[in-house]
């Protein structure tokens, strides 16, 4: 009886919500750390591989949502620079996983109707060789759509996307393909990972589960440069509700109705000023 009416509520105030959340700004691009398989898995007394399964189970579900609200790119960072130093059985459990759902989605109509773009940023050539075959058939397969564009991070660290950038600007200076005075913020951002097509847009939200409050060197320029809004969440990653993404997504409404709300805060002092000075002038 008590759990049949626990989910009552729920069902009620994820409709509520989702109805709220729909009548506001969505942000176009959602990044998210999705922290916490590990976690989960030890506290219900299973191998690291459960959950990293459940985990990839409700990322599913997140482009599912991402997709259904109008968000058009979302960014989800499934394997860090940093994650190598994890043991190597659990490092190639979980490049098996993310390789066999690269095939499960480019196999899937749902992918092809919803014409998802499927990209994978990171050092490519870190990766075992069936994911690297993996990842560029999805991105082969879905390459010409461009309703959602999905990135998934592998290999993938902030600071190594920067200095690769920096690489190949500067090869390209040494080569005469690029001048100094060409260099701006729209140059460096198109040589940043992937390494063809259009480059990864600013971030407006980032998501982080699991209880911890940092961004772990994602996507830096991306997000730090646009100010985006961030959403700190503990659930671990398997435990991620619809409903904590619809929180997310109104905590950004939240700060644009803020910044809003300021802005017009100063156009009118700014508008009052100027009200004075013509005043005064006319005396």
């Amino acid at each position: 009886m008590i759990r049949s009416l626990m989910n009552l509520f729920y069902k009620t105030y994820e409709r509520v919500l989702s109805k709220d959340v729909k009548s506001g700004t969505v942000p176009e691009h959602v990044a998210i750390i999705m922290d916490g398989n590990r976690r989960f898995a030890s506290r219900l007394g299973k191998r690291t591989s459960y959950g990293h399964s459940k985990g990839a189970d409700v990322t599913e579900k997140v482009i599912e949502w991402s997709y259904d609200i109008g968000v058009k790119e979302l960014t989800v960072y499934a394997f860090s620079t940093e994650n190598f130093n994890r043991s190597s059985d659990e490092t190639l459990q979980l490049f098996d996983l993310i390789g066999n759902k690269f095939d499960y989605m480019r196999e899937s109509e749902r992918t092809h109707e919803r014409e998802i773009r499927v990209r994978v940023i990171g050092d490519h050539s870190l990766l075992p060789e069936e994911l690297q075959k993996s990842a560029r058939k999805i991105e082969q397969a879905t390459k010409d759509y461009d309703k959602f564009n999905l990135n998934v991070a592998l290999a993938y660290g902030g600071r190594q996307d920067i200095v690769q950038a920096v690489r190949k600007m500067a090869d390209k200076v040494l080569k005469g393909q690029l001048s100094l005075e060409e260099i701006n913020e729209s140059t460096i951002a198109d040589h940043f990972y992937p390494s063809e097509g259009a480059a990864v847009s600013n971030v407006d939200l980032i998501i982080r589960t699991g209880g911890n409050e940092r961004i772990s060197n994602f996507l830096p320029w991306q997000a730090n440069g646009n100010e985006c809004a961030a959403y700190f969440c503990a659930p671990f990653w398997p435990e991620f509700r619809r409903i904590d993404f619809l929180r997310s997504i109104r905590i950004y409404q939240a700060r644009l109705a803020e910044q809003k709300k300021k802005e017009n805060h100063r156009t009118n002092h700014f508008l009052k000023e100027i009200s004075k000075t013509g005043d005064g002038h006319c005396q």
